[in-house]
């Protein structure tokens, strides 16, 4: 199968991760697209993340109803710092009858040449590169602009969600309608996440 792999922390997944998930899974040729729940990421120490069974089970809430995408969590069992190298190569001896194809945001783009690795990466994974806010000047400071291995998915829904506002109304009891599944938000306050 040919997979689009869309790695994050997902701390909550909100309707922009779905709508990004979807508008690759229909334009690019996709059998799956997996959103990877990520543990901590190596750039963003001191992030305080949701405890990893909540973020997946989240996820596993955000893509239901949704054919073709599907909640993946085997990253929160390989070894710390997780880096996407180690996860790809995992990926490749775990399911060698797939390829995966990463899909990442325009900014990461823009910092992928700091990434560990980050030629092992493309020379055994494309790049499906999807516009965020500043997208002309990620792609100017990108080194990898232009990249055989790098596409620019530029009819991909531009973002305006983040899970840090999210994060920030559902503490202030403020409405996410649209941003956020009706059950990942009855998830949450069930959980009491974001609470603090």
């Amino acid at each position: 199968m040919h997979i689009g792999c869309l790695f994050g922390t997902f701390d909550p997944p909100h309707a922009g991760h779905v709508a990004i998930a979807e508008h690759m899974l229909r334009t690019r040729s996709l059998d799956e697209v997996w959103l990877v729940v990520t543990p901590q990421n190596p750039f963003k120490v001191d992030q305080q993340l949701s405890p990893d069974n909540h973020r997946l089970a989240m996820v596993r809430l955000a893509v239901q109803g949704h054919a073709g995408l599907v909640a993946s969590g085997f990253e929160l069992d390989l070894p710390r710092p997780s880096y996407t190298v180690q996860s790809l190569r995992f990926m490749r001896r775990r399911w060698p009858a797939h390829t995966f194809e990463l899909i990442i945001g325009s900014d990461n783009l823009a910092v992928f040449h700091k990434w560990k690795d980050a030629e092992e990466i493309l020379e055994h994974h494309g790049l499906l590169v999807y516009p965020r806010e500043g997208v002309r000047d990620h792609l100017a400071s990108s080194i990898y602009q232009g990249h055989p291995g790098v596409r620019l998915v530029a009819d991909a829904p531009l973002q305006p969600y983040s899970s840090t506002s999210l994060r920030a109304d559902i503490k202030a009891w403020k409405p996410v309608d649209g941003r956020l599944a009706p059950a990942v938000l009855s998830y949450i306050r069930q959980h009491q996440l974001y609470e603090r």
